[in-house]
């Protein structure tokens, strides 16, 4: 039976996968900091209230996961949020560090902590979720495009160093996920470039070449798959689940 841990599992996309990986039988363990969130999943899934930049909690969890279930088969390091939305001259460097530390320091130290678990059994499968805002540049969110670029050189790099042990490691990219993050992205988006919602909105599903908004069981079913036996030979890759995007910059 698979042990999977996913960050920010409680809700949104993480919560997907986490019941993707649960309904093919596995073993599921959720870190995220919503103790609302936490309440509401399954009786039969571990939860865990843990903040992905604090080391030392980090560190707890894996030691937690180890007395518990002996090993990890797959880490998915999907923690992030989107940071400010606005131009470069009016991003304050607080809001930079804390972008750029949840997104890229979160999948760091969950990788950290994965790596050696996963090496001492010979397997195991890493998913780091970049966007595609780690493909193209996005006007007025450069904090998160930044840190969603740098994941991808991490997960390429994870793949080089971990492969020799029997683990994997890929990147998923979303594009532009339905829900509530995302709606928060566009009413900014949209203050900012002066522009309503729904201009914005219709700007983003234009700008791929199925015409529309991808959904979280998309980046989950993307999960189970790089995590399965059907993937084994798959490391080292970013794969993008968004409908194809052809125009990253979302005018009217």
């Amino acid at each position: 039976m698979q042990r999977v841990l996913v960050t920010a599992g409680a809700s949104g996309i993480g919560r997907a996968m986490a019941e993707g990986f649960a309904a093919k039988g596995a073993r599921v363990w959720v870190a995220d900091m919503d103790p609302a969130a936490l309440a509401g999943i399954p009786d039969d899934w571990h939860g865990s209230k843990v903040d992905v930049t604090d080391e030392a909690a980090v560190a707890d969890l894996f030691a937690e996961i180890a007395q518990e279930w002996g090993g990890l088969d797959a880490l998915c390091a999907n923690a992030g949020i989107a940071g400010p939305t606005a131009l470069i001259e009016d991003i304050a460097l607080d809001d930079w560090r804390t972008c750029v530390s949840v997104n890229l320091e979160g999948a760091f130290l969950a990788a950290k902590y994965a790596a050696p678990m996963m090496k001492a059994q010979k397997s195991g499968v890493i998913l780091l979720t970049s966007s595609t805002a780690g493909l193209y540049g996005y006007p007025a969110r450069a904090p998160y495009a930044a840190a969603k670029w740098a994941i991808i050189g991490l997960g390429k790099t994870l793949a080089m160093e971990l492969g020799s042990f029997g683990v994997r490691a890929n990147v998923i990219c979303p594009g532009s996920v339905e829900g509530p993050r995302m709606e928060g992205v566009l009413e900014r988006e949209a203050i900012a470039k002066g522009m309503t919602r729904d201009q914005v909105y219709d700007g983003y599903a234009s700008g791929t070449s199925m015409g529309k908004f991808v959904e979280a069981r998309d980046i989950a079913d993307m999960a189970v798959f790089l995590a399965s036996p059907a993937a084994r030979l798959v490391s080292g890759q970013v794969i993008s689940v968004d409908g194809h995007t052809v125009n990253p910059d979302p005018k009217v």
